[in-house]
C-alpha cells in the first residue's frame, strides 16, 4: 500500500504545489511555500525564498499538505539546506519565480532551499459507498472506511 499512497501523494503535490512549512521544534508559525518539483530528483523538493525569510538558514523542518480536493493530506519531515548548485537553480527557474526577484537569478536576496525528505504520514479520504452511508446517517465509522493511512519513507 505504501507505494500506491506515495504515488497518490506525488501526483497531488504536482497538481497543487503548496505547503505550509516550518522549522521543527520552533514556536514560529509555519508559512505557505510553493514547492518546486524535479521529476528526476530522489526524495527532495525545492523552495525559492529570500535571505530574510526565517527558514533561509535551513535545518530540520516539517511541511503540511492538503490536496486541492481535500482527499489527501500529508505531514512531511526532512531537512532544509541551501542549494548552491547553479544548474539546479537554472533548471527550476521560471517566470513565476522571476516575478518575485527584481535582480533575477543574481538577486542578492534570492535563496534556493532544498528540502531533503525523510518521511511522511499520508492520509487519503476516499470513502466507499458504505463509508458515505455511515457519514450521511451518523453511524459509527471504523478504521479504513474513510480512506487509507501510511507512514512512508520518502
Amino acid at each position: 500500500m505504501s507505494d500506491d499512497i506515495k504515488q497518490q501523494f506525488w501526483k497531488a503535490l504536482a497538481d497543487s504545489p503548496y505547503v505550509m512549512l516550518g522549522a521543527t521544534g520552533e514556536r514560529d508559525h509555519h508559512i505557505p511555500m510553493n514547492v518546486q518539483l524535479d521529476k528526476d530528483a530522489n526524495s527532495a523538493v525545492w523552495f525559492f525564498t529570500s535571505a530574510d525569510n526565517r527558514l533561509a538558514g535551513g535545518g530540520p523542518a516539517m511541511a503540511q499538505f492538503a490536496s486541492k480536493g481535500h482527499d489527501l493530506f500529508a505531514c512531511i519531515a526532512g531537512t532544509l539546506r541551501r542549494e548552491t548548485d547553479p544548474a539546479v537553480l537554472d533548471k527550476l527557474w521560471n517566470n513565476g519565480i522571476a516575478a518575485w526577484y527584481e535582480g533575477g537569478k543574481d538577486d542578492p536576496k534570492l535563496v534556493l532551499l532544498r528540502f531533503d525528505l525523510d518521511s511522511a504520514e499520508i492520509w487519503t479520504a476516499e470513502p466507499g459507498i458504505k463509508g458515505m452511508f455511515k457519514l450521511a446517517t451518523g453511524w459509527t465509522m471504523k478504521e479504513g472506511e474513510l480512506g487509507k493511512h501510511a507512514e512512508v519513507a520518502l
